[in-house]
């Protein structure tokens, strides 16, 4: 007669969203073995030399008849060495060395060694915030990686070294140090330094109009394009931004650390700067986007840099298909990725920056004289089309760079304020934003649909949209510049600490937008 069915609980990961997952384990009078079944990839089928060698080498060998291991729901492809921990818990159950009655109700997660070292799993914080989301109160992690899981707040975290000090704690003869999850204050003391301090907006000098309209940007997390020629410092404003963007919030820090634990280094504290990704533009579709297969989920850049910054410098020179990719997350805020076995959702709420030259040679337009443009009108227009409409119609900011004179290049110019100053200028803009829309379900100005700004709570007198009013007549803007104007002109109105924009912020929006400085 087989012994009665152990089971021990884990999670498997599909991108950032986790489903609880039945470890079974039984003994049936068979040939001594192991088998796993339920649509395990290679590195979880080979769980059972993994398995079987630890727990011989804690000197808790399994039974010596045969091994099902079956992992609940057969249907679900399931992939990595996390499940080890639950595997190995639930064998020792079936072979009569630990009590099975608590086993489900912890998630269990860790990889093993062959000597019963527990090892961090890949997506050990995504998986702990799964476990918290799908009911459990406990989660079993290695020892080295128990900071990391109580970074989850409202879990209790058992972390042990290994093995046997697991099957211990089940015995109740080891006292494993529960680590429980840091509040918000706590986290806050564990936090990152605030920003590099290479990375200053003070390092900009010159500009001053473009960092104002930078600030436009992060006060709305307004998509941006800057033009303008080699050496006008595109690129150095662009990698500025993220230095004067508030701290993510709360929910905004466990995402951007969720996606940053998908690696395999372990992470000792919350993300709570924005993020910033910056990819060649060799990169293809599935390094910006994300893919998937059978061996998982692959986050992309565009993922990467959820509640931070997505910059594209040398944006022309990125293939067509990738640039026209963006157009649909930029609007939804998420990657949906489908394969034939797989159906996946990812994060992708970016603020997305374009850094492109005039033309291809970089001149067009310059007045030194030895620097002609070479390029004829055709090339250039060629050029700049690389960029799609549909795409293009959704940066809300566009700004032309112009070079720095040479006598501001000898210490005349006056460099931008510090981004500390300026941060605080934007920080008190989003919360004049979220007041504003605290019975909604947004907090900054670029999700506002178009519909609620036009709608009869909030549409502006029509004296102080005639400029872009007009322009929509006329077919120079369509109807979602036209929202995306409205958009920039209530983040101008926050910066400004108006009750609502005026006649002026409108016009000063829609001069940003046709690509004025501001």
């Amino acid at each position: 007669m087989s012994a009665a069915v152990c089971r021990a609980a884990s999670i498997a990961l599909t991108g950032l969203e986790g489903t609880a997952v039945t470890v079974e384990a039984a003994v049936s009078r068979q040939l001594p073995g192991m088998a796993i079944i339920g649509l395990p990839d290679t590195a979880l089928a080979e769980a059972k030399l993994r398995v079987r060698t630890a727990t011989a080498q804690v000197g808790l060998p399994l039974s010596d008849r045969f091994l099902t291991i079956n992992l609940s729901p057969a249907s679900l492809p399931k992939h990595g060495s996390g499940f080890d921990l639950a595997i190995a818990l639930a064998a020792l159950a079936a072979s009569k060395h630990l009590p099975p009655e608590r086993l489900p109700g912890v998630a269990h997660l860790g990889e093993l060694g062959l000597d019963g070292e527990l090892r961090r799993p890949a997506g050990l914080l995504s998986a702990s915030l799964a476990a918290r989301s799908l009911g459990f109160r406990r989660v079993m992690v290695p020892a080295s990686c128990g900071t990391e899981a109580a970074l989850v707040p409202g879990i209790e975290v058992i972390a042990v070294p290994d093995l046997a000090s697991a099957v211990a704690w089940y015995r109740g003869a080891f006292e494993a140090p529960p680590i429980v999850a840091l509040d918000e204050t706590d986290r806050r003391h564990v936090a990152p330094p605030t920003g590099s301090p290479q990375l200053d907006m003070s390092d900009v000098v010159g500009q001053p109009e473009a960092v104002e309209a930078l600030i436009v940007a992060a006060a709305g997390r307004h998509h941006l394009s800057l033009l303008g020629p080699p050496g006008a410092g595109k690129t150095l404003l662009a990698s500025r931004l993220p230095s004067i963007l508030p701290d993510l919030t709360a929910d905004e820090s466990l995402t951007a650390s969720s996606i940053a634990a998908l690696g395999g280094v372990p992470l000792t504290r919350l993300v709570r700067r924005p993020p910033i990704e910056s990819p060649h533009h060799t990169a293809s579709a599935a390094s910006i986007i994300g893919s998937g297969d059978h061996g998982g989920v692959r986050p992309g850049s565009i993922t990467r840099a959820c509640h931070g910054v997505l910059f594209l410098d040398e944006a022309p020179e990125f293939p067509r298909s990738v640039l026209d990719a963006l157009r649909q997350p930029l609007e939804s805020g998420r990657i949906e990725i489908h394969r034939a076995r797989l159906r996946t959702m990812l994060p992708a709420r970016v603020q997305l920056v374009l850094a492109s030259n005039p033309c291809p040679c970089g001149n067009a337009d310059s007045p030194d004289a030895a620097n002609a443009c070479r390029c004829s009108p055709s090339m250039r227009v060629k050029y700049l089309q690389r960029i799609s409409g549909p795409l293009s119609d959704r940066i809300d900011l566009r700004l032309t760079i112009r070079r720095v004179s040479s006598v501001l290049q000898h210490g005349s110019g006056i460099p931008a304020p510090p981004s500390r100053e300026l941060r605080r200028r934007v920080t008190a803009a989003r919360e004049l934003a979220a007041e504003r829309l605290r019975t909604t379900p947004w907090s900054v100005n670029s999700e506002v649909p178009g519909n609620w700004l036009r709608g009869p709570g909030m549409r502006l007198p029509r004296a102080d949209t005639a400029v872009i009013d007009r322009a929509l007549a006329r077919g120079s803007l369509t109807l979602r510049g036209y929202d995306r104007v409205l958009r920039v002109a209530w983040s101008i109105a926050d910066l400004a600490g108006l009750e609502r924009p005026g006649r002026n912020e409108v016009a000063r929006a829609l001069v940003l937008r046709e690509g004025g400085s501001a």
